[in-house]
């Protein structure tokens, strides 16, 4: 099917498997694949991305839902916020199911596609600090063949999608543990994330986990405020914690985040934060401590 425009791409196919979507991609490994569009759409319609083709996903139904393996979920990468949203998601994965809530005003949750979220990568995307805080990994289809990466290697680089590869699920670890997705907006309402955190327990390994969203182009993990932490979680116990120990949590998760920038002369002392920076950095210490103290209540 053709299509003209100014901005549009010049082919538009419409697989309605998994096999002939990969061929499609195989066939042009220059057309974008697009399931909700609400990312890719807005570039095309400002002219800021103008693709050879569109691979339409909406008919490939095993994109579309999710499955238990091995004790982990295994979602379809055309699985919509609104659907993740859902009580029944939630009760399987918490911290998800809060970012999918949190992504916008309903036309954008009907559309938006956990698979978009991703190779999308833009730094306020919501799903992407769970995803790495739960340490998920994607699956890829192409033409060698499937393979699995962690989703932070796809997001920061290390591992990229290769041409005519599709991503088609993505594996994420049922913790049967509290997980808390917070957000700031610059404005009332549904809105952009001016910073995201989230927080996962996994009390099998002992461990609290952390991803901070927005504030750099991929979530960061902050490992030594995680490794701390923990080690004040009484795992066998209540585990509570002082809100002394929160709010430092907080601190030292925005410090290792937003780090003071280089001074100017050369020394070892660190520049001096704007006030924009210093804003930032109290608002990632409110979102975490909250977090936090939100998992271990």
């Amino acid at each position: 099917m053709s299509t003209s425009g100014r901005h549009m791409a010049r082919t538009v196919t419409l697989p309605a498997s998994l096999d002939e979507a990969v061929a499609a991609l195989s066939a042009m490994p220059a057309a974008v694949p697009v399931a909700g569009g609400t990312d890719l759409m807005a570039s095309v319609n400002s002219g800021l991305l103008r693709p050879a083709g569109l691979i339409g996903l909406g008919r490939v139904n095993e994109l579309r839902g999710w499955q238990y393996q091995d004790g982990h979920a295994l979602l379809g990468a055309c699985l919509t916020h609104a659907r993740m949203g859902r009580p029944d998601f939630a009760a399987l994965i918490p911290g998800l199911a809060a970012a999918a809530r949190a992504a916008g005003p309903p036309q954008v949750r009907n559309a938006g596609t956990l698979g978009g979220n991703i190779v999308t990568a833009a730094p306020t995307g919501d799903a992407l600090p769970v995803l790495a805080a739960l340490e998920a990994t994607v699956l890829l289809l192409g033409p060698e063949g499937a393979r699995e990466v962690p989703v932070s290697h796809l997001l920061t680089g290390m591992d990229p999608l290769r041409p005519g590869e599709l991503l088609t699920h993505v594996r994420v670890p049922l913790l049967h543990a509290p997980q808390t997705f917070l957000k700031a907006t610059g404005r009332t309402g549904p809105g952009r994330a001016t910073a995201s955190v989230c927080v996962v327990l996994d009390p099998a390994r002992r461990g609290v986990r952390c991803a901070v969203g927005a504030v750099a182009p991929m979530p960061l993990r902050p490992l030594e405020a995680e490794a701390w932490v923990a080690s004040l979680v009484d795992w066998d116990g209540e585990r509570k914690l002082d809100p002394e120990a929160c709010t430092a949590f907080g601190e030292y998760v925005a410090e290792a985040c937003i780090p003071a920038p280089a001074p100017d002369d050369g020394s070892a002392e660190s520049g001096t934060l704007s006030a924009a920076v210093v804003h930032l950095r109290r608002t990632v210490a409110a979102l975490a401590r909250r977090a936090l103290g939100r998992a271990l209540a």
